[in-house]
């Protein structure tokens, strides 16, 4: 049996059709690989013959649409949004988390197994779990985030956000200029009031009263490529580019620090705030924030590609006989190598090494490669 489950028309405009009669009370089940939600925004509309039916003459329940207002004898036709679409497009490379504790509990679940029983909620906890640790540096499960740096110099932290990737500042061609992280300034977490003695000073409650702003940052904010130079016309002369930059062009840069010796700006993370904090040269800039989550956010991130699916499978069966009373440790340290060895599989299979493209790359080995 085929593992296509959607016709042309479903994957590629979004649409499928019905026929009805017309009359009140009809139900019509869609078969698209992605689910009808109608919380927090419809991914979805239906039309009866080219006009809108109100979200208020229908239901749906398990992607069964049951229209309770009177219908047109004709067509009826649901539509997927246009986000919806994009999250379905390429959907067959990846396999959902329901199935794969189906296919688990299947083959690797039963009398005459290795696992002669597993509840079903433990194969979710360790597949998930799976899914959690694959994400940080297996699957493809960087996310990204176009955003413009506001006046205040910072945006929050997305939503799923595990750990960032790379962030980068756009010029006007598109082009990507890589924004670092710095150890030049640091965010406090608190900010007690000192009273003259420098003892934070309490309130009734007996907590410290903390301020609504760093000085810290404050000092920061103020602060850019220009003024960090040592240039001799500014009073902070925090020389941090090494000295007299203005002599670069003279090929004096001997004793520079490589970290901070780049002009594209800073980054920081402010854990007390929860957002990224830029150097202000970076004002209205558009930026690229590149991040990794950890794949369990929503629903529709519960996938896991078919490329790692043996790997998932191999880290369910090892967590659960590790976990269990009994297994011999041989047969532990078997799924263990078994795990590794998956995983190592997904790895170079999720790599996405194409030949012809190594190939141009090494056409420059006659070049010098510099450290």
């Amino acid at each position: 049996m085929g593992l296509l489950t959607e016709t042309n028309a479903q994957y590629y405009a979004g649409q499928q059709a019905f026929t009805t009669a017309g009359g009140a009370g009809q139900a019509f089940t869609c078969t698209f690989d992605t689910e009808l939600v109608d919380s927090p925004v419809a991914n979805y509309s239906i039309t009866n013959n080219g006009v809108t039916i109100a979200p208020a003459n229908y239901s749906v329940v398990n992607n069964t649409i049951t229209i309770t207002s009177a219908l047109v004898a004709g067509n009826i036709v649901v539509q997927l949004s246009t986000p919806a679409m994009w999250a379905n497009n390429g959907g067959y490379s990846y396999i959902k988390m329901e199935d794969v504790i189906n296919n688990f509990l299947v083959a690797y679940v039963g009398e005459g197994k290795l696992i002669s029983k597993a509840k079903r909620t433990d194969v979710m906890f360790h597949a998930k779990r799976g899914l959690q640790e694959f994400s940080y540096d297996t699957l493809k499960s960087i996310k990204s985030q176009e955003l413009n740096i506001p006046p205040s110099l910072s945006v929050i932290i997305p939503q799923d956000y595990v750990n960032y990737v790379e962030c980068s500042w756009i010029d006007d061609s598109g082009v990507k200029h890589i924004i670092y992280p710095t150890t030049l300034t640091s965010n406090p977490y608190t900010v007690p009031i000192q009273d003259a003695d420098g003892v934070p000073i309490q309130d009734g409650d007996g907590a410290n009263i903390e301020s609504a702003q760093s000085i810290t940052n404050t000092r920061w904010d103020s602060v850019n490529s220009v003024t960090l130079t040592g240039s001799v016309t500014n009073n902070w002369n925090a020389n941090i580019y090494g000295w007299n930059w203005g002599k670069a062009n003279l090929g004096r840069r001997y004793g520079l620090d490589p970290s901070t010796s780049q002009v594209n700006g800073w980054f920081t993370i402010d854990e007390r705030e929860g957002k990224f904090s830029f150097s202000s040269d970076l004002k209205d800039k558009l930026i690229i924030l590149e991040y990794i989550s950890d794949g369990l956010s929503v629903d529709y991130d519960m996938r896991i590609p078919k490329m790692a699916e043996q790997a998932i499978y191999m880290h369910i069966a090892y967590s659960i006989l590790s976990s269990k009373m009994g297994i011999p440790e041989y047969i532990v340290q078997r799924y263990k190598k078994d795990r590794r060895a998956a995983l190592r599989n997904a790895k170079i299979r999720l790599s996405n090494i194409k030949l012809d493209e190594f190939v141009q790359v090494m056409r420059n080995k006659s070049k010098w490669i510099k450290h």
